[in-house]
């Protein structure tokens, strides 16, 4: 009865509106609302098909098999190697979670795109030889049915690495490291290098790496939307808000050495929607922390860290938000397209930037340097200080360069050594890292991606071991010593 009244009663209404006009609009207008109404009322009615009354698209879903927090390259590496290596098809529900919808603050897309295998650290190495063939053969990986082929823009001019007398020693045993692994790089000495460069100034330089192959720089915003992109066509959920608190249950445990300790599982999330003082819990089985410079207090929304110091109850995730400037300027008279990445023994580094003769640059300040991160202003005077000095003094041709503009981004730097923190936490069991990477976490996201996924679905590192970067060493006291940090 209910249901046909209502039929008759608008029936008559529509009718009866539809041989005049409504006011301050015509009767397609007022036969268009009624027509809303209409659908409004039949969602409602029992047996009728059921109308959501309220958009909540923008909302994440209540449940998800895993929630990745963060949505730079690394948390989307991990997304995509998860849906990559999940048996069946289908299998997983993973959904990233990303604060900064436009990547503004990003460190993925503030970084210079450098990528190289000269590090000192086995591991390392082995990162980024995955990586650079990830990059290299990008298509084979990220692309997607009727979408264009996606190009990087991978340059690879190489890297060369200046050392000076004090310096000289660490440098050839890196290289010796860095051979073993695979990698191809050749020993430089100061001759040789003014007469592949001739525009370096080797004073001071006792000996230089030089890169042969699978180094070089490429565009890290292609390859943030060419991953995003890849994802979504996985199935891979999106969600723009900020998790701001953890649900999870507790046990208590006993560790070989006596020590008792709780451990947590997390069993919610809740994420903070964008604009809104709406929130959504969101189930999950796991949680990967991916969210860069403010890992740290992700970490410590979960509980880890809090505990007496000096336990592993008490042990923090050491990594904050440490600013790094870049500077591009112009030089006419410049080094020419075959230009390396170069990395002076001062600290101070630059490459090329395009085909204009512009340059992109900077250099790591020291512990007392250390600039405010709370904001990312330039300081400009740091370069005219600092920056330029040391590369105009190598470069002779940029005593004339011209400062065209500068950026600030975020290094997701890690206190304890400067290396990345991949896995899982020992006490909240269903908490991975993908962190830490203290300014080489783009070139190695693709492997780091991986590895992540590998822990997750099958309990250990398969392709490449990456034990030494695990949460425990920061409690043991276990550093990695990695001497090429930039």
């Amino acid at each position: 009865m209910l249901r046909r009244a209502l039929q008759l009663a608008l029936g008559r209404a529509v009718f009866g509106r539809g041989l005049g006009t409504h006011r301050g609009g015509s009767t397609l207008d007022w036969n268009g609302k009624m027509s809303e109404i209409k659908k409004k009322i039949q969602s409602v009615l029992p047996g009728g098909a059921w109308t959501q009354l309220h958009d909540t698209s923008y909302l994440p879903p209540e449940h998800s098999d895993v929630v990745i927090v963060g949505g730079g390259v690394m948390g989307l590496s991990v997304a995509y190697w998860l849906k990559r290596l999940e048996r069946p098809r289908g299998a997983i529900r993973v959904l990233v979670v990303e604060r900064d919808h436009t990547y503004s603050q990003a460190s993925t897309v503030l970084s210079v795109g450098g990528i190289r295998q000269q590090f000192s650290v086995p591991e390392n190495i082995q990162l980024s030889l995955f990586s650079i063939d990830f990059l290299r053969n990008i298509n084979e990986y990220l692309a997607v049915v009727d979408d264009p082929p996606l190009d990087i823009q991978f340059n690879p001019s190489g890297y060369l690495l200046l050392a000076s007398e004090k310096g000289a020693a660490v440098l050839e045993s890196n290289v010796r490291v860095q051979r073993q692994e695979g990698a191809k790089v050749c020993l430089m000495s100061p001759e040789q290098l003014r007469n592949k460069f001739p525009w370096i100034n080797p004073e001071g330089v006792a000996l230089a790496s030089y890169g042969m192959e699978h180094e070089g720089w490429f565009d890290p915003w292609s390859l943030l939307q060419g991953l995003r992109r890849k994802v979504q066509s996985m199935g891979v959920l999106f969600c723009q808000g900020e998790v701001t608190r953890f649900v999870s249950s507790s046990s208590h445990a006993e560790t070989p050495s006596g020590e008792e300790v709780t451990l947590k599982r997390v069993h919610e999330v809740h994420v903070k929607i964008d604009h809104s003082l709406e929130y959504q819990p969101v189930e999950c089985a796991i949680v990967i922390n991916a969210a860069g410079a403010w890992s740290g207090q992700i970490a410590e929304l979960a509980g880890v860290g809090k505990g007496p110091p000096g336990t592993l109850q008490g042990t923090k995730l050491p990594v904050e938000p440490r600013k790094r400037y870049v500077y591009l300027w112009n030089c006419p008279q410049g080094p020419g397209l075959e230009t390396p990445f170069v990395i002076d023994a001062s600290g101070a580094y630059f490459r090329r930037e395009g085909l204009g003769n512009n340059y992109l640059g900077g250099c790591s300040p020291t512990e007392e340097e250390e600039p405010d991160p709370e904001n990312l202003e330039v300081d400009h005077e740091f370069f005219q200080d600092k920056v330029w000095p040391p590369l105009a003094q190598r470069v002779p041709a940029f005593e004339s360069l011209k400062v065209r503009s500068a950026w600030a981004g975020y290094y997701d730097y890690n206190t304890f050594d400067q290396n990345g923190v991949v896995g899982p936490h020992p006490l909240v069991v269903n908490m991975y890292f993908a962190t830490g990477f203290s300014g080489h976490g783009l070139q190695q996201a693709p492997a780091v991606g991986r590895a992540v996924a590998e822990m997750v679905l099958h309990g250990n590192f398969q392709t490449i071991n990456l034990s030494p970067f695990l949460f425990n060493r920061f409690h043991l006291g276990e550093k990695v010593h990695e001497h090429n940090i930039i």
